[in-house]
């Protein structure tokens, strides 16, 4: 494990001066004893928590449709001492497990859903689908629960062993991508009584943040249904009302609009349903946006500009809009300060994976391919926290936002894949199932069973989280779901989708007790780049 008290700085500051270092305080003589048990008990479980990350990597499964991970992962936890509620607010893909008692109450959760059309071979430096057209892990998802399972279970033993008193619950991040639960969660209660939550997302370093982040938005996803009447698309369009027309309009509008919005929005759509056949006026047509922008109230404006656009292009075809669904919704993030330099201290501590020749001559290759700068892979922490954003330039969301507005919570970013890719892609995908993967899967397990070990050992971070939640970052902010009263979870979106794939798709489960990892049950040579 290597320790790292300080480091140079990897960005100027204002001015060109150099921020100085975070400074890193030393662990009194019992939390360094139960530091270095927990981080040599995580290395020892390395091989159970590649067999999960191959696993799960295997499944590749979409939003709500999360049937096979859902399944195996209970399965551990269960096995591993863990009481399990399964299918928690509605959602059959979703759980929430619990071992141990009292306080303080810690909740670890991480996203376990898959992207469309991401099937890639592992440890293949070029896109290479295991199944065309198929979902994969093009995020990387597949490893952050068997990092909390990880540390979950290496935590465990020395509560143990050292008679501590508190609850870890572990919680899945179902449909993530949709972010389509988390909201659900916070209003069925199932944070009430947490004390901090501990989160986890793959990145392409070790690292955690505090505060508003700055390339992040909320956002509320909504679906615009209309309906007209249909009619003989040649012989007799006058008598028809064309659903489509107005999706089209709608479209058409909502981009004539976005010309005037603050820069730091983002917006998308698909049409999902654009009728039936062309010689058939369409007399349903439905279109899905994502609304996204930096605070509650700008997410909310946004949405009603959407709303009145949809009635406006309804009006201009002279078709109904139906009322809207809405399929998911995520707050802004904001994280805690007095948890994130535990956190942050305990990276330090444990450093980053040491590289082997495979590793960087994969990531290279990749970058190469992708026409990015041939970097490589991060090597060294940033020596200095991140702490809030003044300006945020917009970006993608987490629902993870609704979770941190509620409870004190932090992020775990930890270095299970590389640097310099474009997101929700099969590139994502390709060092997933590859020891970069299970590397910084347990690197991060180490820092995460670290922070629950102060958590747990230190009555006064628990208070200063909370003091930090109360005074500072909810003095002013109140959280209002965006979620409304009758909305509920989407479970029926992505299933046509997996039913289509899911047949081949499970020839390619990895299967442990015949092969040492995945890359081995496929017969890929690690790393394979192009000549």
């Amino acid at each position: 494990m290597a320790t790292l008290m300080a480091a140079t700085t990897l960005a100027q500051g204002r001015g060109g001066q150099e921020p100085a270092p975070t400074p890193i305080p030393q662990d009194e003589p019992r939390a360094a004893r139960l530091k270095t048990d927990v981080a040599a008990d995580v290395d020892a479980m390395s091989t159970f928590t590649q067999q999960m990350v191959d696993s799960v990597f295997s499944f590749g499964e979409l939003g709500f449709q999360e049937f096979e991970t859902n399944r195996y992962l209970i399965d551990i936890l269960k096995k591993n001492g863990f009481s399990v509620e399964e299918g928690i607010v509605g959602i059959p893909t979703a759980f929430m497990a619990t071992w141990g008692s009292g306080k303080p109450v810690l909740a670890l959760g991480s996203d376990i859903d898959g992207i469309p059309q991401a099937s890639q071979k592992p440890g293949v430096a070029y896109h290479d689908p295991l199944i065309e057209g198929a979902p994969g892990h093009g995020e990387g998802h597949n490893s952050g629960e068997p990092l909390n399972i990880t540390a979950a279970i290496a935590v465990k033993k020395i509560m143990e062993r050292e008679k501590l008193p508190g609850t870890i619950r572990i919680w899945s991040g179902t449909a993530e991508e949709l972010v389509g639960t988390k909201a659900y969660y916070v209003r069925a209660g199932l944070f009430k009584d947490v004390d901090v939550a501990l989160f986890t997302h793959v990145g392409d370093t070790m690292g955690v943040s505090w505060g508003d982040r700055g390339t992040s938005t909320g956002l509320v996803s909504v679906q615009y249904t209309f309906r007209g009447e249909t009619a003989h698309a040649a012989g007799a369009p006058w008598r028809g009302k064309s659903a489509l027309d107005a999706v089209e309009l709608m479209d058409i509008g909502w981009n004539f609009r976005r010309e005037h919005l603050p820069l730091e929005q983002r917006s998308h759509y698909v049409i999902t349903d654009g009728g039936d056949q062309p010689n058939v006026v369409p007399r349903t047509a439905s279109v899905w946006y994502y609304f996204r922008q930096t605070t509650y109230p700008k997410i909310k404006e946004m949405w009603q500009i959407g709303d009145s656009i949809a009635k406006g292009a309804a009006l201009m075809t002279g078709t109904e809009l139906l009322p809207t669904r809405v399929l998911g919704t995520a707050w802004p993030q904001h994280f805690n300060k007095a948890v994130a330099e535990a956190a942050f201290a305990n990276i330090h501590r444990v450093g980053l994976p040491q590289w082997s020749d495979a590793d960087l001559t994969l990531a290279k290759a990749l970058q190469k391919e992708l026409g990015s700068r041939e970097a490589g892979l991060t090597t060294r922490v940033a020596p200095v926290l991140q702490g809030p954003e003044t300006t945020n330039t917009g970006g993608g969301s987490d629902d993870i936002g609704d979770v941190s507005w509620n409870v004190p919570t932090i992020t775990l970013r930890y270095p299970a894949n590389i640097p310099g890719l474009p997101g929700h892609n099969w590139a994502n995908a390709i060092a997933m199932a590859t020891p970069i993967a299970h590397k910084g899967t347990t690197a991060g397990a180490k820092v995460q069973a670290m922070t629950m070990i102060d958590l747990l050992t230190k009555p006064a971070l628990v208070q200063g989280a909370w003091d930090y939640f109360r005074n500072v970052q909810t003095k002013e902010t109140k959280y209002e779901p965006l979620i409304r009263p009758e909305d509920k979870p989407a479970i029926d979106l992505n299933k046509a989708t997996m039913d289509k794939y899911r047949p081949e798709m499970r020839k390619y489960y990895y299967d442990p007790a015949k092969y040492k990892t995945y890359l081995e049950q496929l017969g890929i040579t690690y790393p394979t780049v192009k000549k």
